[in-house]
């Protein structure tokens, strides 16, 4: 009987594998969300070949570039933003319905806007600006409850201004500037708009119904004055009667909150800058829960140090759990009251946290009071590759690699990907994460820009863990994308040495100038003395090889001899290195012509010798 038992159940679990496995299979075995996939491409112009690895015979989506996929293995982010991309936006895209993210601003995609994007009930970030689409804005998109984040700005777009908006309930940022829309505007739930540039609504900016970008007062009425239509003097009297109405209601509140403000600093209550705090309600920006300081103070235990598991340039992160039993990593951001006003602060975590991908630490929210601002993730239970690069178990060589192209694709989506381009300026392998399934998470990414608050690159103060830091950041203060890829070579080294960056290049007794050693052991083909010990020979000595050409053209000294990111994830997936690293070769064997050339290295080590600049490496969460 119970043989028999068991032979039930291994059916059963055999037939729950087939069916979960063939879920998204037509019937004649094709995946439904490659063909979508694939009607997508077939509707585009693609004059760089970014989707040339998209393949119709394929039955997972999820390796294809731009594309992003669940645990689950569905597809839930499409992104190619600024690749030159041109034709129409085909409707198969409404048969992706577990898409969350669709970023395609800054291309050159024309036609109407499919009505089936009104399907994807997950969306909540949807950016087609800065096309050339054109038709009217689909009445479908006041299907999409969940949608949060909406822009549509420097299009072509024409007809009525889409009532449909007034549905989206999630709705926190719209941008329709720069179209053809015509009035009268509806009110719709965004609190932050911008509708400029459209003649029949905003002529000259002065208009009733024209509002610019401003965050929408909660009690403003965009219908207000439509039914009437007074003429001459009296239009003019009772606009003006209004107009001293307003400024006058303006300047009580003002006044008002000032007041408020001015008493509670008095009796030193914390303020939360909060339009809905009276009712005790969490607040949206963008796809951020506010969390209230009382509550995290109680998930960490009042901050406890038993529950420290992080600390470092940024701030001390905490390990806690929230009231629903959620595990959360909360970082307490260092000099509280020096971090810009409120709305600027919330300016700054809402663009960081419109940063989605895979290899991207999610910001789940945030808090702010008069001397607190902390940010909230979910907690990574694998810790950062630094410490678990010291655990035992040691990491396989295979964990190695997919960590490795991990965080090469999650630093590209910042480089090239993102609206704004965010520079991280401390990548290392303390701020890679792993979560429960050892995949790589790029964390602390757009803290430096947060803490700055500075539009230009330079910054007063270097930011960064000695050993990481590219020799022109650490001597002018400049910043770039290729400051990320130079960290990005030190974390190759780091995975293949099981060691901090200062560590290996010490051990050799190499001092500073631990490049030149990494080139003198490639060189003589003994690349067996950087592997870490702990892997024990199992490790492909080609793949080795290649890692290790990778991690030296991305550590050149020059900025602009070094890859891009997306170079460097086509390396890593094998295409292109023989060719990047023969030319690199060339450059320098021309240099060491010269007799007066310095080894980049050497050059570097007289910027890094000081080991006063070094930062104490910070977790963002997971175990110490």
């Amino acid at each position: 009987m119970e043989a028999k038992c068991k032979s039930v159940l291994h059916s059963l679990a055999l037939f729950w594998f087939f069916t979960s496995a063939t879920a998204l299979l037509s019937p004649k075995g094709v995946n439904f969300e490659v063909q979508a996939l694939m009607g997508i491409k077939g509707s585009l112009e693609d004059p760089h070949g970014v989707l040339d690895n998209w393949d119709g015979d394929s039955v997972d989506p999820c390796s294809w570039t731009m594309v992003t996929c669940s645990p689950e293995s569905l597809v839930t982010g499409l992104g190619t933003p600024s690749q030159n991309l041109s034709g129409t936006l085909s409707p198969s895209i409404g048969n992706l319905t577990n898409l969350q993210t669709v970023l395609l601003q800054n291309n050159n995609i024309s036609g109407p806007i499919p009505s089936e994007i009104g399907k994807l009930s997950k969306l909540h970030t949807l950016d087609l600006s800065n096309n050339f689409f054109t038709g009217q804005v689909p009445s479908s998109l006041g299907h999409l409850k969940s949608l949060q984040y909406l822009r549509l700005n420097n299009n072509s777009l024409s007809g009525a201004f889409p009532q449909s908006l007034a549905k989206m309930s999630q709705l926190a940022f719209l941008d329709l500037s720069y179209n053809n829309l015509s009035g009268p505007i509806t009110r719709f739930p965004a609190r932050t708009f911008n509708i400029v540039g459209n003649p029949l609504i905003c002529a000259t900016g002065s208009e009733q119904d024209c509002y610019g970008t401003t965050p929408m007062p909660v009690s403003f009425n965009l219908n207000s004055s439509q039914s009437t239509q007074p003429s001459g003097k009296s239009r003019s009297h009772k606009m003006a009667l209004a107009l001293g109405s307003s400024l006058a209601c303006i300047c009580l509140l003002i006044v008002g909150f000032g007041l408020l403000l001015w008493w509670r600093q008095r009796y030193n209550k914390q303020i939360f800058f909060d339009v809905n705090d009276q009712h005790h309600e969490e607040v949206c920006l963008g796809n951020l829960k506010r969390f209230h300081f009382r509550e995290l103070q109680i998930a960490t235990d009042n901050f406890s140090s038993k529950n420290m598991i992080g600390k470092g340039g940024f701030g001390n992160v905490y390990k806690g759990y929230l009231q629903d039993g959620t595990l959360v990593a909360v970082k307490r951001l260092k000099d509280g009251n020096a971090i810009g006003g409120e709305i600027q602060f919330q300016t700054e975590v809402e663009m960081i946290s419109l940063a989605v991908h895979r290899n991207l630490l999610r910001l789940w929210g945030f808090c702010m009071t008069s001397s607190e601002r902390l940010l909230v993730y979910p907690y990574m239970s694998n810790g950062s590759v630094a410490s678990r690069l010291k655990g035992k178990p040691a990491l396989d060589w295979a964990t190695r690699k997919r960590i490795a192209l991990g965080a090469a694709r999650g630093l590209l989506y910042l480089h090239e990907q993102c609206d704004p381009k965010i520079i991280h300026r401390d990548v290392k392998a303390a701020n890679i994460l792993l979560d429960d399934y050892c995949e790589a998470v790029v964390g602390d990414f757009g803290l430096a820009k947060l803490l700055d608050h500075r539009d230009s690159h330079v910054t007063t103060a270097v930011r960064g863990t000695v050993g990481h830091i590219a020799p022109e950041y650490l001597s002018t203060g400049q910043s770039s994308e290729k400051t990320d890829v130079f960290g990005f070579g030190i974390l190759l080294l780091e995975l293949i040495t099981g060691q901090r960056a200062l560590e290996f290049g010490k051990a050799a007794n190499q001092k500073g100038a631990m490049l030149d050693w990494v080139k003198k052991i490639h060189q003589e083909k003994k690349l067996d003395m950087l592997v870490d010990k702990d892997l024990k020979n199992n490790y492909d000595r080609i793949e080795l090889e290649e890692m290790v050409q990778v991690a030296l053209l991305c550590t050149q000294y020059l900025p602009g001899q070094r890859p891009k990111m997306s170079e460097v994830v086509r390396m890593l997936e094998g295409d292109g290195l023989a060719e990047r690293w023969e030319a690199s070769q060339r450059i320098e064997t021309t240099k060491c012509r010269s007799a007066h050339e310095f080894s980049s290295s050497e050059r570097y080590s007289d910027l890094t010798d000081d080991s006063s600049l070094l930062v104490q490496a910070m977790e963002l969460s997971g175990p110490r």
